[in-house]
């Protein structure tokens, strides 16, 4: 075995991507391996949260961009029920905004799947040994690259909006926004669409970027 000598056991794996010529091509690759075992596959995010709560893989391979809820929705989901689940993102090119919002998700790291195919096998050894895919210095770099194109759209925001789109960086439900503004939860979900709609947002996860790459922080 040329990887993975100096691991003792085997590292379970749950496969996600959506399309199934993607799965098979990845499972055939971890079989190769003795140290790699795939314990189950999914084909979309839903799956992949029930799959990865029910067998407790070691490392979620996970695809970005899948239909209904994304990748990086369903990696929240994962990490925030069993943290012990180490993620990678896998995703067909770097989008920077991707990259930060799998980070913030609490995934370990990103992976293009033009890798070779050696190196994936390195970073998921990486990972199920706790160590990060990307180091502080790089995770600071991508967020000062970010932070310098900030939407115009911005300064159309109300202070109030201000103060609900920071607490959404905090990962906060509607419930707690609404207890920590003394508002109701109607009109903190007006002012979540207010947001959206003139930062040209489509959900949560891109909120939490652009707040977390702007150090929107409450008073």
């Amino acid at each position: 075995m040329e990887e993975g000598d100096d691991l003792t056991s085997r590292i379970s794996l749950l496969i996600v991507d959506d399309h199934e010529v993607v799965r098979i091509g990845l499972k055939a690759l971890f079989d190769s391996y003795e140290h790699l075992e795939v314990v189950g596959q999914a084909a979309n995010a839903q799956e992949a949260i029930d799959k990865a709560l029910t067998l407790k893989p070691d490392v979620v391979i996970m695809d970005v961009r899948m239909p209904g809820i994304s990748g990086i929705e369903a990696c929240r989901e994962i990490r925030s029920q069993d943290p012990g689940i180490k993620v990678i993102m896998l995703t067909s090119y770097a989008d920077d905004e991707a990259v930060l919002a799998s980070l913030l998700a609490g995934a370990e790291g990103y992976v293009l799947k033009k890798v070779w195919s050696g190196d994936l096998i390195k970073a998921i050894e990486k990972v199920y040994r706790g160590e990060k895919l990307m180091d502080r210095q790089e995770v600071e770099q991508l967020k000062n690259r970010l932070k310098q194109s900030a939407p115009p759209e911005l300064a159309e925001l109300t202070e109030q909006e201000k103060k609900v789109l920071a607490l959404i960086a905090e990962a906060k439900t509607n419930k707690e926004i609404a207890q920590c503004l003394f508002i109701s939860e109607k009109t903190v979900r007006n002012y979540v669409s207010s947001i959206f709609r003139k930062l040209n947002l489509t959900n949560r996860s891109q909120a939490v970027v652009l707040a977390q790459r702007l150090n929107f922080k409450r008073d």
